[in-house]
């Protein structure tokens, strides 16, 4: 029977160990797993608490439908049927821009009419259509890539809090290839974005008279969906259906490898032995983890930076609040000089987030632009949210509930060079049978990055499985 161990039951970890599972069985094979957690709960950053009737995500809070993989997931665990997805009113985000919050434009009128772009500015966005493509291959940043494409004010205000709200980073420093693919692909494939824009929105008209489906537009990337109880729902119902052994508190410090598999020395000192190790942790972990079987591998590990985050529940009764709340939230451009990324209106995202007649705000603080507000004291954090709120949408009131959750290495970040690091991780590992590495540092930071990396993993464990065997 073969050994397989997979060190790290986050997301990443959770569904590559079911899927090695579903997968191996399809196929016949015999296979024995052990999940391994050092933390004493399993899930990783997928936490969902529930205090005094307001529900708070700890990390995430959902996952796009506009791709399948996590549907898929849900769908083969059962829970399909317990989704949820965020109301229409989601598809309203906002910036907020020269003291005022301004509505996302979703088409070519609406852009023209909103305020938050200076005609200059709007003008420079119609250039790009004259922007020549670019031909060399240097790994350009998102900084750089707006500014060609786009313009300054353009970077400014709406790629650059873009950047923040989803990875927590600096567009000067992140990668737009690693980022954001698609977007680097529209370029290379059409020449320019809003040729690709004009492209496929006449491809999708043909489609449609000639009758064949098409995907409509469900907001910026998709719908936003999680469960009633929390993303969290995703994590235990995907524990639950693991056949192996699961074990947390469980650290692994090394990894050695022998001429038939690998011996895993925990920090307690216990020994274990595996056939194949698949690790789904963070970068700086696993580096530590590798120092003994692979210095190379631990030395480009070492070099993804990790962006800090706070992210601040607050809760308040409804009749303190006179702004709308009929939206997703705001994202805040860094020229702005607030002290927070952006806020979202959790309970308008979601129902069941907050108690009858209150509502629950989560903004975020921190950041690769702001990185020492992970040691302001909750006081401060709370002081500064509020500040904020306040000039942001007028609130006065203290909030009546507030939890502070602290994240010192939150997301990591695709900085310029990612690509060449990761073939530099692959090429290490292949020289190293039996041993494979996935997790939100690599492919991708969402939830669906996730499991569509852990569902390749299983491909690649069952396929190094089934050659060994006919060898």
């Amino acid at each position: 029977m073969t050994r397989i161990a997979i060190i790290g039951a986050g997301i990443s970890g959770l569904s590559t160990a079911y899927a090695i599972e579903q997968l191996a069985a399809s196929r016949g094979l015999t296979i024995e797993t052990q999940l391994l957690e050092k933390n004493r709960r399993l899930g990783g950053k997928v936490r969902s608490i529930r205090e005094e009737g307001y529900l708070c995500e700890w990390g995430p809070n959902g996952f796009l439908d506009n791709k399948p993989m996590t549907l898929e997931l849900c769908n083969r665990l059962g829970v399909d049927t317990r989704l949820v997805r965020s109301n229409d009113n989601a598809r309203k985000r906002f910036i907020f821009s020269g003291n005022e919050l301004h509505r996302l434009p979703e088409n070519g009128p609406a852009f023209l009419q909103s305020k938050l772009m200076t005609w200059p500015g709007k003008l420079r966005i119609a250039r790009e259509f004259f922007v020549p493509k670019r031909q060399d291959e240097r790994d350009e940043t998102l900084g750089e890539f707006g500014r060609r494409r786009l313009g300054a004010e353009a970077l400014d205000k709406l790629i650059a809090p873009m950047v923040g709200g989803i990875f927590a980073g600096d567009p000067e420093t992140m990668s737009v290839k690693s980022c954001f693919p698609r977007i680097y692909q529209l370029e290379q494939e059409y020449g320019g974005l809003l040729r690709a824009m004009l492209r496929l929105a006449k491809q999708k008209r043909a489609e449609r008279k000639a009758g064949q489906s098409v995907a409509s537009a469900a907001g910026p990337g998709g719908v936003l969906t999680s469960f009633a109880s929390g993303l969290q729902e995703l994590t235990d119902a995907t524990a639950a259906a693991l056949r192996g052994n699961v074990r947390i508190g469980a650290a692994v410090s090394t990894l050695h490898k022998t001429a038939d598999g690998f011996d895993l020395e925990l920090e307690d000192g216990e020994k274990l032995s595996a056939d194949i190790v698949v690790t789904a942790i963070p970068a700086y972990a696993l580096a530590g983890m590798l120092e003994e079987m692979s210095v190379v591998m631990a030395d480009v590990l070492r070099a993804i930076p990790y962006a800090p985050m706070n992210v601040v529940c607050f809760g308040y009764e409804r009749d303190k609040i006179a702004h709308s709340l009929d939206g997703f939230g705001y994202l805040i451009p860094k020229q702005e000089g607030c002290s927070i990324l952006g806020t979202l209106w959790d309970s308008s995202i979601f129902p069941q987030r907050a108690p009858e007649g209150h509502v629950m705000l989560r903004s975020m603080m921190g950041g690769a632009t702001n990185p020492t507000a992970i040691d302001l004291s909750d006081r401060k954090v709370q002081d500064y949210v509020m500040a904020d709120l306040r000039d942001i949408m007028g609130i006065d009131a203290a909030p009546d509930f507030v939890r502070i959750f602290r994240h010192q290495n939150a997301i990591p970040q695709y900085t310029r060079g990612h690509g060449q690091r990761l073939l530099a991780l692959q090429d290490a590992a292949h020289k190293i049978p039996g041993f494979f590495f996935n997790g939100n540092a690599f492919f991708g930071i969402g939830i669906n990055d996730c499991v569509h990396a852990a569902n390749r993993t299983a491909e690649q464990v069952v396929g190094f499985l089934e050659k060994r065997d006919t060898v």
